[in-house]
């Protein structure tokens, strides 16, 4: 299990101290983890509280982003869809796209081409290559309105974001990272070849000591260089997120990408078995990363991009929740906030004989495991004398609960359904999406559905929420509900401050 350590001035110097506990700082922690180097990651909050976990779920190269000639950068992600699908099939599974043709928009010509680059780019293996649809006889315009009669329907793929950060984390974790979630990094000060870290730990203030440091924090970027007294050496273009659910407008198991006449595209995606997922908005925002939320007129543009396509209209009443980041950008000086690149920019501050500071800007959750082999090769020269790396070795390996077959997750379920078979088939499929192989150890001992202790609703169980709290960190109501898994969607009130009362208990009675 994977419970937090507590920190010790016998382990308090490191070769590297990550601050941030989102999708790029754990990615980094695991792979310098994995190549022999002694790692601590603080995270101010939960896991994936912040942008991680207000993504639009995709691992995908970014259709968009060809117009913009973002070439690399969508050739990079384009290589990694199958590579992260094969790492965590669990939580990563392929999606068809349906995109209408719109007359008076981008004409069938120019996105015909932009598919062909899109599916021969990034060496497309698995997935299924571009085709022409006839709305007319295709199930998918059924949900639609009568005048769209054309589409193209193109591969990407879904990702569970929140889990795709806490299993970086855990695998960090067993392979010797100290993941320290809730730990705020209060200053940092160089003494030589090292850095002096300040942190807030159990409410406690500590120091510990490392080789390099690396500013991973998001949306906190810029205030993590001041604390360390390093000015930026890059200017960060906040830019927020905002997306919608609603129940389900469609039957199938297709996502929507629709054009929008401002030149906007917005998702409408299958979302938890009973929602539509719809999103994203792009605007650039100026308030504290922690108080953003999707504000009125961004709902009510989802709906309206919605509306104009699907026969039953979408209205801000009809929505269920709503969830909205900041994203962190690299400030390229582009116009519009839509333009404002997605690719990564890695910024080094180490003078001679000064212990390193590497900062990453913007990056998209599909490169991320690129990203943080990207990190280390440019930390490996400050690094190699006191602690020697091994190779990169991300790209053939898999996540926590996530060694099987790419295509086995049917196989999976039922091996579930084989060794566990009084319980319910439809929540062994829920965990086997959420935790792979791994709903193994979850359920190990479990004969009947009494051994899974109490339950709050939507299928969540005493002795999954255990779990969480042991093995991953899980420490409030939210982060079970809105970050380990969604099922706040299917929580009532009561139900949720039955499990917040479960959980502070618990806590409290580790103290």
């Amino acid at each position: 299990m994977a419970a937090t350590p507590q920190i010790h001035e016998a382990d308090a110097l490191f070769d590297l101290v990550v601050i941030g506990g989102g999708v790029n700082g754990c990615g980094i922690a695991r792979d310098a983890a994995g190549r022999g180097l002694a790692v601590a990651l603080f995270e101010q909050g939960d896991l994936a509280c912040g942008t991680s976990s207000a993504s639009t779920k995709l691992i995908h190269g970014g259709l968009r982003y060809l117009e913009h000639g973002a070439f690399r950068l969508v050739r990079e992600a384009l290589e990694e869809r199958e590579v992260l699908w094969g790492m965590a099939p669990h939580i990563i599974w392929p999606l068809r796209f349906v995109l209408p043709l719109h007359p008076g928009l981008r004409p069938a010509w120019m996105l015909r081409l932009g598919l062909w680059v899109y599916d021969h780019l990034g060496g497309r293996q698995r997935l299924p290559a571009t085709r022409s649809l006839d709305l007319r006889r295709d199930p998918a315009g059924g949900p639609l309105r009568p005048g769209f009669t054309r589409a193209f329907e193109y591969s990407d793929c879904w990702v569970e974001d929140a889990r795709l950060v806490v299993l970086n984390a855990l695998d960090a974790a067993e392979r010797g990272a100290r993941i320290h979630p809730r730990t705020r990094v209060t200053g940092a000060r160089r003494a030589g070849e090292l850095w002096v870290v300040s942190i807030l730990h159990d409410g406690q203030p500590r120091e510990v000591r490392a080789r390099a440091l690396v500013d991973a924090a998001g949306p906190w970027v810029g205030a993590v260089r001041e604390a360390a007294g390093v000015q930026a050496s890059a200017n960060v273009r906040l830019v927020q997120g905002s997306h919608i659910v609603v129940r389900r407008l469609f039957r199938h198991e297709r996502g929507y990408i629709f054009q929008n006449a401002d030149g906007r595209i917005v998702f409408a995606l299958p979302f938890e078995g009973e929602f539509t997922l719809i999103g994203t908005t792009d605007r650039d925002y100026a308030g504290s990363p922690e108080d953003v939320a999707a504000t009125p007129e961004e709902m009510t543009y989802l709906c309206a991009a919605a509306s104009a396509y699907f026969a039953a209209q979408v209205s801000p009443r009809d929505v269920v929740w709503t969830y909205s980041g900041v994203r962190p950008l690299y400030d390229d000086g582009a116009s519009n906030a839509q333009d404002a690149t997605r690719d990564y920019v890695l910024a080094l501050d180490a003078g001679a004989g000064a212990a390193p500071l590497l900062t990453i800007y913007g990056g998209k959750i599909t490169t991320y495991r690129r990203l943080a082999e990207a990190a280390l090769a440019t930390l490996s020269p400050h690094l190699s004398m006191s602690a020697p790396m091994t190779a990169p070795w991300t790209a053939g390996s898999t996540l926590p609960g996530g060694d099987f077959p790419r295509q086995g997750f049917e196989t999976l379920v039922n091996e579930l359904r084989r060794a566990f078979p009084a319980l319910d088939v439809a929540l062994l499929r829920r965990l086997g999406r959420a935790y792979g192989t791994r709903t193994y150890r979850l359920l190990d001992g479990v004969k009947s559905e009494d051994d899974l202790g109490d339950w709050f609703g939507g299928h969540l169980c005493q002795r999954e929420v255990d779990y969480l709290m042991d093995a991953e960190w899980a420490h409030s109501a939210d982060d079970v509900l809105w970050r380990r898994s969604k099922l706040g969607l299917r929580l009532d009130l009561q139900e949720a401050a039955a499990l917040a009362t479960y959980m502070a208990l618990r806590v409290a009675r580790r103290k």
